[in-house]
């Protein structure tokens, strides 16, 4: 149980994104970080945007009709079961967070929703997950799923080994499948490690590390890359008119990828 004097990392996220469901503790933090990382807001919208894009993609170009959002962090506009479900209505979400008050406001906001869920759990624990009866009532895991890993992986350390998490993931999903990661890097020693230290004191080392891009490339080892492959997100497949938010500091890298 996370303890809601300690700034969260969901509710950080949604103060960022201009959300509503945060406390005086985690606005702090976030005000405290964007005097270290000034471009963090729009590093939030950026990454939000490739979120809704990405699940866009998968829904439409690829059929996916079932998706296990890890790390999904609190309700904002435009989720991703809203998007999945203006494409084909029986699509299926389970959001996965270890924030309680993530699941408060997801079962509220998904009450009368019933191809959709919220459940607390470790996203680190894939066997726990995949076997919860709130899930495979829902999923049937013989068929595609869009395992998604959005501004998520870098709060893992890496003594639990986030690119086994993912591969213990797709392991367990059917060909067809989809993965979508995107993670806070940095190329600059001295911003990995200052931001990385901010906010492993502000979450009480409730978090994982900024890694670099030749670290988070080999998550998607032995899967098929969309084009345009790993990129800074907010360059992967833009809108006809999106205004990309150059950031400075810190970008988030990622991409989507296909299990053959």
């Amino acid at each position: 149980m996370l303890d809601p004097k300690v700034p969260s990392v969901a509710r950080m996220y949604d103060y960022f994104l201009g959300g509503k469901d945060n406390y005086a503790v985690d606005r702090d933090a976030s005000e405290e970080l964007s005097k270290a990382a000034p471009s963090t807001r729009a590093l939030a919208i950026n990454n939000r945007k490739f979120l809704q894009r990405a699940v866009r993609y998968v829904a439409e170009q690829e059929g996916i009709r079932q998706f296990l959002d890890h790390g999904s962090g609190l309700p904002t506009q435009d989720n991703v079961h809203q998007i999945a479900q203006r494409v084909d209505p029986d699509s299926s979400v389970v959001y996965i967070d270890n924030d309680p008050v993530v699941l408060a406001h997801g079962r509220a906001l998904l009450a009368d929703n019933d191809r959709t869920t919220v459940i607390t759990a470790d996203i680190r624990d894939t066997d726990g997950i995949m076997s919860d009866p709130a899930i495979t009532e829902l999923l049937d895991f013989s068929k595609p799923v869009a395992a998604l890993f959005v501004s998520v992986l870098h709060c893992i350390p890496d003594g639990d080994d986030p690119a086994a998490l993912v591969r213990r993931v797709m392991d367990r999903l059917a060909p067809g499948s989809m993965l979508v990661i995107s993670h806070l890097v940095s190329e600059d020693d001295e911003v990995r490690n200052r931001l990385t230290d901010f906010m492993l004191t502000a979450t009480q080392n409730n978090w994982g590390r900024v890694r670099t891009t030749a670290e988070v490339s080999p998550f998607f080892n032995d899967l098929e890359l969309v084009d345009p492959g790993l990129v800074e997100i907010s360059t992967w497949r833009p809108n006809l008119g999106d205004v990309t938010q150059q950031t400075l500091e810190w970008i988030e890298f990622g991409g989507v990828a296909r299990k053959k």
